[in-house]
């Protein structure tokens, strides 16, 4: 087949309903090695072909260092996947995690990209020995040395640690991988002879984080084996308690995956408990917040009163008042100020109040669009 084929170019609404109206069961299942690869854009192309046939959906990254992957495929069809797998020398035996909480509509679609990195980390492979990784710990392990006082670190971006995390744990301020890293890092600064535990969504960044922790001098690190997804699945078979709270960010399209009924977080635009994360709606917005259902509705799933102005008009008219504009996400994914979104949206809702509009340029926009029709 031609290489130009292996791609789904299908517009996202017609992918969503394509996967409304189908009538198998799906799994969602995520794997990571980190393995030397050579081939990655044929092996891409081989693979591309050979999953499609078994329905697989889903973000799976490859390059000379290994894969990353998070798929979801018919549940009929895992032991074929299985087979797919172990039929790549490299990728024998590849452990793979099961999602915690899982509708089947996880992904719209299969993308395999080739990368430079597997984890985009921003950091030189030769500045660190990345095979001297911290020690593996299953929960009960991880669980006894939390109680035992040890330094638990979560090793992942600002947004996802807002809806859970294990109680006690360092959440980092930065919204990067590498960001995070360096924070830590300088955070734990004359603390390297304490034990460190690690954690993740599923091990992979725990890998590099603590060959780098322990290349600048931290003595005794560990690392949550499976991360968090793994960890719920241990904690439920064997009966043990959760000291992960709250929900499990994830980087599709559920968002989250509940871990425990707590809820560890507010809404950001009333100040709420709530833990639903979503994004604002404006395209050329589309942050991350948390937001309860009261303001979903208030602000018609967006973060302000500017936004759900936009959002609001007659798709032909939103059209024309993006063109040529940067969407905000591809600076910052998330909002990480609530206390100045909160003081954004009261003084929109003054000016709206009094004006009856936050955008005076849109009033020619929309009659050029009513005159052209």
């Amino acid at each position: 087949m031609e290489t130009h084929r292996l791609r789904n170019l299908l517009h996202p609404e017609l992918l969503r309903e394509r996967l409304a109206a189908e009538v198998v069961e799906r799994t969602t299942l995520s794997f990571y090695r980190y393995v030397r690869l050579t081939g990655t854009e044929a092996l891409r192309h081989a693979l591309y072909t050979e999953w499609e046939q078994l329905g697989v959906l889903g973000r799976i990254y490859l390059s000379q260092e290994g894969v990353n992957a998070q798929i979801s495929l018919p549940r009929a069809n895992l032991d074929a996947f299985r087979s797919s797998l172990d039929a790549h020398v490299a990728f024998q035996g590849m452990p793979w995690k099961i999602a915690v909480e899982d509708d089947g509509k996880s992904f719209l679609k299969l993308k395999i990209k080739v990368r430079e990195k597997i984890v985009a980390d921003g950091l030189a492979d030769d500045a660190y020995d990345v095979t001297n990784v911290g020690s593996h710990l299953d929960a009960e392990n991880f669980n006894r040395k939390l109680e035992e006082g040890a330094l638990v670190i979560d090793m992942r971006n600002s947004y996802e640690c807002l809806i859970g995390h294990f109680e006690g744990a360092y959440l980092p301020k930065a919204d990067t991988f590498r960001g995070a890293i360096e924070e830590v890092k300088e955070v734990m600064k004359g603390q390297e002879e304490k034990e460190v535990l690690l954690y993740c969504t599923g091990g992979i960044r725990c890998e590099k984080a603590s060959a780098y922790l322990k290349h600048h001098g931290f003595a005794n690190v560990n690392q949550l084996h499976g991360g968090i997804i793994d960890y719920a699945r241990q904690i439920k078979a064997q009966g043990l308690e959760s000291r992960y709270k709250g929900q499990n960010f994830v980087f599709d399209e559920r968002l989250a995956e509940r871990i425990t009924d707590d809820v560890v977080s507010t809404c950001m635009q009333c100040g709420a408990t709530s833990d639903r994360i979503s994004n604002c709606q404006e395209a050329t917005c589309n942050m991350l917040l948390v937001q309860c259902e009261a303001c979903a509705t208030k602000y018609a799933r967006c973060c302000s009163p500017s936004c759900r102005e936009i959002h609001q008009l007659p798709i032909e008219a939103q059209r024309a008042w993006r063109k040529g504009r940067s969407t905000r996400s591809t600076k910052t994914k998330a909002i990480n100020d609530p206390d100045g979104l909160r003081q954004r949206i009261r003084e929109e809702e003054e000016l709206l109040a009094r004006d009856g509009t936050l955008y005076p340029e849109l009033i020619e926009v929309i009659q050029a669009k009513t005159n052209s029709a």
